[in-house]
């Protein structure tokens, strides 16, 4: 059950300001006995309620009586001041994990081959952009089939965020895709990926027929390769994230000679 203590306060604030609501105003004796906040700590609770702006207080005569803010405005408040703490906490992660960044540096690459797999379009999917959102120099996507190991139109809009992210950071991208590849996306789809990443000096897109692999070449060093399902060759079955220089380096050869014959893509 939600409760004041969600939003900032302690049990005794909590106690204190819903008596308050009940009395109307009163002193602290008084509420120390209402609230059954011991008297000894009646005046600490006091002064945190006034520190959340939730009491406001009459000093001119004697005793001293207190009045609670009414809860549409008390409620803002809290609100409020926990969005700020949670902004604040934000940025203090933020700045832990760009001091992390900087400090766990992976090393260079080992020339190791080493190999893991996803099965299922979600895992297929989640795979794919964490690994280029590893990119750091070039990113080669090429996609010959519609089975491209994700569903394309539910998967286009975050594919195309990670390949902008990528962007921004500098790495290079090369698009090479079949016409029938295009043709599964809605025109607008098209048009709108097209256009956020067009934006970039650093990307270039080109169409060609006899493209028949679908894979993500990632700083010539890594490759993640789909695969269909044998039963149903439409279909997608999985995907293999491979580091293995040598094969990166042959199929980064194959793309270029490929890549030199496709035609540049236009709306």
């Amino acid at each position: 059950m939600t409760n004041l203590r969600d939003l900032g306060l302690s049990e005794y604030e909590a106690r204190a300001y819903r008596s308050l609501l009940r009395t109307g105003p009163t002193t602290a004796k008084e509420l120390s006995r209402t609230s059954e906040v011991p008297m000894g700590r009646i005046y600490d609770v006091l002064n945190g309620l006034e520190q959340h702006q939730l009491v406001r207080s009459q000093a001119a005569g004697r005793p001293k009586k207190y009045l609670a803010v009414e809860p549409e405005i008390a409620l803002d408040r809290l609100l409020d001041a926990k969005k700020k703490e949670l902004e604040a906490k934000a940025k203090q992660y933020e700045t832990v994990v760009e001091t992390l960044v900087d400090e766990m540096d992976a090393g260079t690459p080992v020339d190791e081959q080493f190999w893991t797999a996803a099965v299922g379009p979600d895992e297929t999917l989640d795979l794919l952009c964490e690994r280029i959102s590893a990119a750091e120099d070039e990113l080669i996507y090429v996609a010959g089939s519609p089975a491209s190991g994700i569903d394309l139109q539910q998967a286009s809009s975050r594919l195309t965020t990670q390949l902008e992210d990528a962007l921004g950071r500098g790495v290079d991208i090369e698009l090479l895709i079949t016409p029938s590849v295009v043709a599964e996306l809605p025109e607008r789809n098209v048009a709108q990926h097209h256009n956020r990443l067009g934006e970039y000096e650093n990307f270039a897109v080109r169409t060609l027929d006899t493209v028949d692999w679908t894979f993500t070449l990632i700083d010539r060093i890594e490759v993640c390769i789909a695969v269909p399902n044998p039963m149903d060759p439409t279909q997608s079955f999985a995907m293999i994230d491979l580091k293995d220089t040598a094969f990166t380096g042959d199929l980064r050869e194959e793309f270029q000679m490929q890549w030199e014959q496709a035609e540049p893509f236009e709306l």
